[in-house]
């Protein structure tokens, strides 16, 4: 009898023992489980952060393209909005449909706020385009008889800036000569009797076929396949001032996608992709 109780015991021991050997691996297991995220492997990436640019065709357009591989690695989709006039890019960043723009200079982007009751900011300076003077007709400005037609842009600072060039090359003269806000009524002189035509500056190379002579800002001018270094007939120096900016809005131009905007259109390989690309029609800027 002795020897049964003792077996039942050491079988109810044994038994005993293997339970809670199985719970302290159960335990262990769950342990492992619950340190595991059970979502490591299926956790879907981040999705990208889309930047919405707006920016004239060439070469605005193409420069920003040329830099989306660099926003592209760091979570940033580029979306290019391109535009053919000087008014909407403004207009469509001030309505929030734009994250930024790129097309302007500072003292163009200074009179449409000015205008329009706008405070869009500068966030860089990005390149220069030399404002050049184009005809079809002379080759040289030695030739430009008395009472040609000079067709300008008739936008407040690119018309005033236009004047300032004509009067730097002694077609002119005006009141001031630095004051980009100069318009026809500033003209204190004009020996040739210039007849000088305000016209929309996308217009311009259309119309070198109908005018003597016709100052057109560089976009448009690449766009019309025209060399500045080769077809102007007088050009802005490399001093200019009138750097094209990227724009955007005081709510966002510090996020970080903006900031990462920049210094991508500030980077080495813009530079060298404005270098080589332009061969000296357009300048960088930093």
């Amino acid at each position: 009898m002795k020897k049964v109780i003792l077996t039942f015991f050491s079988l109810t021991l044994i038994l005993v023992l293997a339970a809670c050997g199985n719970n302290n691996t159960n335990t262990s297991s769950n342990t492992a489980a619950t340190n595991t995220p059970a979502n490591a492997a299926t956790e879907p990436a981040a999705e990208p952060v889309t930047l919405v640019v707006g920016a004239s065709p060439v070469p605005h357009a193409e420069i920003l393209k040329a830099i989306a591989p660099l926003l592209e690695a760091q979570g940033i989709k580029l979306e290019i909005k391109e535009f053919t006039d000087y008014v909407q890019p403004n207009v469509q960043l001030a309505e929030k449909q734009l994250d930024a723009n790129f097309f302007q200079h500072q003292p163009y982007l200074d009179d449409q706020n000015k205008n329009n009751g706008t405070d869009l900011v500068s966030v860089a300076s990005v390149h220069v385009e030399p404002f050049g003077a184009y005809s079809k007709k002379i080759k040289s400005i030695d030739e430009l008889a008395d009472g040609a037609k000079v067709a300008i842009p008739n936008d407040a600072t690119n018309g005033g800036r236009a004047l300032i060039l004509l009067a730097k090359n002694g077609l002119i003269t005006l009141k001031d000569d630095t004051n980009i806000t100069s318009t026809k009524a500033d003209i204190t002189e004009n020996k040739k009797n210039l007849e000088i035509i305000e016209l929309d500056a996308a217009m311009l190379p259309r119309q070198l076929d109908e005018v003597d002579l016709a100052l057109i800002n560089t976009n448009y001018a690449l766009e019309a396949k025209l060399v500045p270094t080769k077809d102007a007939l007088f050009i802005e120096g490399g001093d200019s001032p009138y750097a094209n900016i990227l724009v955007t809005r005081q709510d966002n131009k510090d996020a970080d996608a903006i900031k990462k905007l920049t210094a991508a259109l500030t980077s080495p390989e813009a530079k060298k992709f404005i270098e080589e690309k332009y061969e000296g029609a357009i300048i960088p800027a930093f």
